[in-house]
């Protein structure tokens, strides 16, 4: 055996046992690491039987021998390069489905059964034969259609695994980085040693992929040992941080930002990689044109409305946490969860719980609930305080003459007559049926009974039209004055015997107890 091809089998055996080192301590460790260890398992075993084939078709000593282990070879060489691009693809954290995974184990196996039954078809090798000049164990071989094929698919997918890589090198953080320096050489090595034997630049009769790979096992040897490969796994964020809906930014301990999901691009469509290592604060002016609203520290927990790019308002809650980078350093991870729609739902069914849904205005509840407050309020400070009960004048005949739905625009037009002469600071709800309450805080009974009539006359001057007739309308108005040390109910009952008495007295007016 000469001195060249104990090198090369040197080489190759190298490889070998370097892998299987890798696929062992993998393996030992797996319950370590996470799912990303059982694809470079595999892609380990692969590799291994590759090597492992290599090397024994460099002794091989009779051409019998050099096909049975080409054959071996390709149980483990044609599929090393799709599971190299599944382990990649795992670590990135892109969605590995059967759909994707299945089409790219058929092509390798199609390549071992061409080669399993070449002699019958030539398809992979139109020649296989020793060299006529060096002699065993050099091949001199020819190749076929099957072979272009096989060959453009390894090619394709270290090629694609090559370029995932380097698509993520920017939103790497700089203390990952050496994982992915690994991770290309190990994809890079080997494409460029085929790509060279390809075009015939190495030694005739040999492949010097598998003599390369003891490089590439270095570099994963380093990568496991010293960047935690398997155990932290930084860059697989379509599964851990940009599958997620919340939108992410993360600081570092000086409020740069370091990083942003996909869920934030969505958010806030303004955001973009060239305010990466720009303050925080800076940056949120860009995006919104406004100040960042609250101070930038751990915990914090509140609500942020936004105007995103169409004048469309979102409204999201903001927290914060601390992160701790392994390089000891603290930063922050800002959280924007879009709540607009529970918002929505939340003041819709506020709205619904103390809200006429017909005339929109305070219902019974609510009105309990703010004139206690008020009239707590008053006594207090000792302000006058009062309270009006008003009825609609014979609205059972509007209902049986003109029908419910001409009764229910009346209690509306009555409602907008009464809210045009009130201000903000009255409490006015629906009582019930086709009567109201009035709380006034701060009115004495005098004042209260100058704005009772006042409602009064302005609703018996404005005229209710319907499509057939116009329809005039009175009020009769119960009025009571809050009496120190009176309940809330109390006050209610005297209103509601002074209603009782305008109604008794003839309607349309105000009576007062």
């Amino acid at each position: 055996m000469n001195t060249a091809l104990t090198a090369y089998i040197t080489l190759v055996c190298t490889s070998s046992v370097l892998i299987i080192y890798l696929c062992f301590y993998v393996f030992l460790k797996r319950h370590k690491f996470r799912n990303i260890a059982n694809w470079f398992i595999l892609y380990s075993i692969s590799i291994t039987i590759y090597c492992v084939g290599s090397a024994f078709g460099l002794m091989s000593t009779t051409l019998t021998e050099m096909k049975f282990w080409t054959i071996i070879q390709y149980i483990g060489m044609p599929i090393s390069s799709p599971l190299g691009l599944l382990f990649i693809m795992h670590y990135l954290g892109i969605n590995i489905t059967k759909r994707k995974w299945i089409p790219l184990i058929l092509i390798p196996f199609v390549s071992f059964i061409m080669v399993l039954t070449n002699d019958f078809h030539h398809l992979h090798y139109r020649v296989y034969a020793f060299d006529p000049e060096l002699g065993a164990p050099y091949v001199h071989q020819e190749i076929g259609i099957w072979y272009m094929i096989h060959g453009m698919f390894t090619f394709a997918c270290m090629f694609i695994a090559f370029f995932l890589l380097i698509s993520h090198w920017k939103e790497t953080a700089k203390v990952y980085r050496p994982q992915l320096i690994a991770l290309l050489f190990g994809q890079l090595v080997p494409m460029l040693t085929a790509f060279i034997y390809l075009i015939g630049l190495t030694p005739p009769g040999v492949d010097p992929v598998p003599m390369v790979l003891w490089l590439t096992s270095l570099f994963y040897v380093w990568a496991i040992s010293s960047s935690r490969l398997f155990t932290i796994m930084p860059i697989a964020k379509d599964a851990i941080f940009n599958s997620i809906n919340d939108g992410v930014i993360v600081l570092d301990e000086s409020n740069r930002m370091i990083e942003f999901n996909h869920a934030c691009k969505a958010m806030f469509p303004n955001i973009n990689k060239s305010m990466l290592g720009d303050n925080f604060v800076d940056v949120w002016r860009r995006i919104s044109g406004n100040p960042f609203p609250y101070n930038i520290e751990p915990n914090i927990h509140h609500e942020l409305h936004h105007t995103k790019p169409g004048n469309e308002e979102r409204i999201y809650q903001v927290r914060s946490t601390k992160m701790q980078e392994t390089n000891n350093s603290n930063g922050l991870l800002l959280l924007f969860t879009d709540i607009t729609e529970v918002k929505e739902l939340q003041e819709k069914l506020e709205h619904q719980a103390y809200y006429d849904d017909l005339t929109q205005i305070y219902n019974r509840r609510a009105f309990f609930e703010q004139c206690q407050q008020r009239l707590d309020e008053t006594i207090e400070n000792e302000f006058a305080f009062s309270v009006i009960l008003i009825d609609i004048d014979y609205f059972k005949n509007v209902n049986d003459t003109f029908g419910h739905y001409v009764g229910d625009q009346l209690l509306v037009h009555v409602v907008n007559v009464c809210n045009a002469q009130l201000t903000e600071d009255m409490l006015f709800a629906r009582y019930g049926g086709e009567e109201f309450v009035l709380a006034l805080q701060g009115y004495s009974k005098q004042e209260a009974k100058d704005l009772a009539n006042q409602i009064r006359c302005e609703v018996e001057s404005s005229s209710f039209l319907t499509q057939a007739e116009k329809i005039s309308v009175t009020l009769s108005l119960g009025l009571a004055e809050a009496a120190t040390g009176e309940l809330l109910y109390q006050i209610l009952n005297k209103a509601d015997k002074a209603l009782y008495a305008a109604k008794q007295s003839g309607r349309n007016q105000v009576c007062v107890l």
